[in-house]
């Protein structure tokens, strides 16, 4: 089965950036440690400081998905409830 690549886009409200990069700086060396994570990195767009982007590959939808409701992904929730504009997430498949 192929991995899973994950590409998540979270627009910070203009007043919250600092908060929300914080919060979401915190997620990555956690993840980086889970099982079934190949990379978790993270981007701040060069224009548009209130865009961040996740570039994330795991290696089941399942691992991923025991990612999504760990604790730490609770507390990232809880800290930035009401501070995120926008959050798209996409599962994708890599093609060759």
């Amino acid at each position: 089965m192929p991995h899973l690549t994950i590409v998540a886009n979270i627009h910070a409200k203009p007043d919250q950036v600092d908060l929300v990069k914080a919060e979401l700086q915190k997620l990555v060396p956690i993840t980086r440690q889970e099982k079934g994570c190949i990379n978790y990195d993270l981007h701040q767009d060069n224009s548009d400081p209130t865009h961040f982007v996740f570039y994330e590959n795991w290696e089941s939808r399942e691992l991923w998905q025991a990612h999504m409701n760990a604790p730490h992904l609770q507390a990232y929730s809880e800290a930035t409830a009401g501070k995120v504009d926008e959050f798209v997430l996409n599962e994708m498949a890599h093609i060759d």
